[in-house]
Parts: C-alpha cells; sequence; structure tokens
C-alpha cells in the first residue's frame, strides 16, 4: 500500500488522472481556508513572542526536523531562547485491548513539555528526538497557539519555532520557512489525493525562505544532511564510524516520511543493505525486530526513539545534522531576521 501514493504522486501512474477532480477540491479549500484567515473572517492569534514555521506543502519528509534543530541552535547562539512547538504526531498510546487511543493520549490535547528521556508513544517520534537534541523546550499539543503560550509562560522562551504548522493559520507568525525535497520536488504537482501536495505549488512564492534538500534546483536556497557516526542503543557510549559497516550485511531499517532517501546515503558511503521501510511514523513493537533475524541494524534516530525498549545490542542508529548553505545563513541572518528582530523589540515594547 506504502508504494501506491509513490506511484501515484512521483511516477506518472494512470490512477493520478481519476483522482484529478478531487484534488481540484482540494486545492480550491485550502486557498479558500488561506484567504479566510487573510482577510480576518477566521481568526488567527498571535503568540507572545515571535513565531518561525519550518515547514512543507507535500505530504511525506522533506528534512524539517533536522532544519529546526539547526535553527533552535543558530539562534541560541545569537543570544535567543528558542522554544519548539509541534503536534506531536504518533503519540497518542493504544490500549491495548481496544486498539483505540487510551486516556493518556487524549490528555495529551493540553500542551505538554517533553523530558529528554521522553517515550516516544506518548509524546511522538519526532518530539522525543528534538528533546533529546535540540537543548531546549519542547513541548507538543494539539492547539499550535496554546502550545506557543505555554513555551513562553513555563519555559521562558522569547521565540517559538514551529516544527510543522505552515497551513496551521490560526497561529499568526513573523517568518515562514518552506522546506523542499530536492529530488522529489513538488511530485505531480497536484493537491491531494491526486498529488503529494497540501496546497497549491504557487503557495511555495509566498514563503519567507524556501530550503531545498538535496537536488540542484535553482529557484531555491540549499542544505544537505551530514551523518554522524552510528550510536548503539543498547549502549550509547559505544559509537562507529560508518565506514566500519562496510563488508557486512546491514538492515537498513527506515519509518520516515521518505525512507529511500536513508536508504540511498548508506549505499552512497558503500555499504550493502537489505532495505525494511515502514510508514512514517511506524509503531515498533519487539515482534517486528524478527523480521530483522540477528543481523547488524542501522537505523534513522527518528525509528531509534521508538526501538529503545526492545533493541539488542547489534542495533544502531544514524544521527543527521541539517547543513544549510552558506546563501540561506546569509539571507536568514541579514535580511529576514533583521525584520525578525524588530518584532521581538516590538513585542518586548508592549510588556514594558
Amino acid at each position: 500500500m506504502q508504494e501506491i501514493p509513490e506511484q501515484v504522486w512521483y511516477q506518472g501512474h494512470w490512477l493520478g488522472l481519476l483522482l484529478v477532480p478531487l484534488g481540484w477540491i482540494y486545492c480550491g479549500i485550502a486557498r479558500l481556508r488561506r484567504q479566510l484567515y487573510r482577510r480576518g473572517w477566521l481568526i488567527s492569534y498571535s503568540a507572545p513572542v515571535p513565531v518561525i514555521v519550518v515547514g512543507n506543502l507535500t505530504v511525506g519528509g522533506t528534512g524539517k526536523t533536522p532544519l529546526v534543530l539547526w535553527l533552535a541552535g543558530y539562534l541560541a547562539e545569537r543570544g535567543y531562547r528558542p522554544g519548539i512547538a509541534l503536534r506531536g504526531y504518533g503519540r497518542q498510546p493504544l490500549d491495548p485491548v481496544e486498539e483505540q487511543p487510551s486516556q493518556a493520549g487524549r490528555a495529551l490535547d493540553q500542551p505538554r513539555l517533553v523530558p529528554i528521556n521522553g517515550d516516544a508513544t506518548e509524546f511522538g517520534d519526532e518530539a522525543v528526538l528534538l528533546a533529546r537534541r535540540a537543548g531546549c523546550p519542547v513541548m507538543v499539543g494539539r492547539d499550535r497557539v496554546a502550545v506557543a503560550h505555554a513555551l513562553t509562560e513555563q519555559g521562558g522562551c522569547d521565540l517559538v519555532i514551529t516544527d510543522d504548522g505552515l497551513q496551521h493559520y490560526r497561529l499568526r507568525r513573523q517568518l515562514e520557512i518552506l522546506v523542499v525535497d530536492g529530488e522529489r520536488r513538488f511530485g505531480n504537482r497536484r493537491c491531494l489525493p491526486a498529488g503529494p501536495l497540501r496546497e497549491p505549488v504557487s503557495r511555495s512564492q509566498q514563503v519567507d525562505l524556501m530550503i531545498a534538500h538535496g537536488g540542484t534546483a535553482r529557484d531555491a536556497l540549499r542544505m544537505h544532511l551530514e551523518p554522524a557516526e552510528a550510536v548503539n542503543l543498547v549502549d550509547p557510549s559505544r559509537r562507529r564510524p560508518l565506514a566500519d559497516f562496510a563488508g557486512q550485511r546491514i538492515i537498513a531499517v527506515a519509518g520516515i516520511g521518505n525512507p529511500q532517501r536513508f536508504f540511498a546515503m548508506l549505499r552512497r558511503l558503500g555499504l550493502d543493505i537489505v532495505p525494511r521501510p515502514y510508514p512514517d511514523h511506524h509503531r515498533y513493537r519487539a515482534a517486528d525486530l524478527e523480521c530483522w533475524a540477528r543481523d547488524t541494524v542501522l537505523m534513522t534516530e527518528k525509528d531509534a526513539v521508538k526501538c529503545l525498549g526492545f533493541a539488542g545490542s547489534t542495533h544502531w542508529y544514524v544521527p543527521v545534522t541539517a547543513v544549510p548553505g552558506s546563501a540561506f545563513v546569509r539571507g536568514l541572518g541579514e535580511g529576514l531576521m533583521q525584520r525578525f528582530e524588530t518584532a521581538v523589540d516590538e513585542t518586548k515594547n508592549e510588556d514594558r
């Protein structure tokens, strides 16, 4: 089933033509909704501090979360106290009998601070990953406006970064950063379900910065992901260069928006892998390990936070770091950030 959207959205499968009318309806609703917010007919709310939205137009992974990590570090170096807000996808634990969202999952509708050792089934895989690495408060909740307020009032943040939320117009923002898959771009350029788009392609012309992850696009700034040494899930003090895994059979596990990108990275590094793709935000169980046999396993960090409870000594994850190009850093620091700093000053003056 996972292959069908890939074929329809990116490989020109004939089924996409049958879905075109539904895509027109989806795009029309998305346009109308944005206009209603822009004209004030639907109410949007300001956070107590300025907001940066890092989002995408397509379904699936583009590299938002690594860029959010980089952005949090960049802003902290400039003297800000950033906080990260996100919904926490995949965070509702299921009742083991009824296979329905448990009471604990429903309780997370309220803003919750994600601890460094948080449970991914409770807070979401991306939220726990960010809490472990960002070095700043991370909060989850369905209402991003409430989360932004909580980060300010409880977390002492003077700036909020939202991981995803480009289409969440209820929360006003001072800066929009669009992350694009530089290789797959916008697919067949159609809206759901005929294509991968959440909004029309024209929306990409209305953001403040657009950055492409990989590829050779000339209409966007560039970034790439740099892999670090593999980290053992059982004993995080054990680290190995990826080159050490050459010459052996590797099970490559990826339950992310675009698993093939992770597999391609490992192959470029000369590793002999057996790919095991899973759906994005897949909830791993101990039974999944039976499919991995006793071989060495390399997985993404997003998958690792969900496998800690039943991992073995042969299971490793590969952390990645976003490396934006100098043009993006320059545009962020010299141009748009000047406007953002003005918004910070205005907010501080209102408080006096």
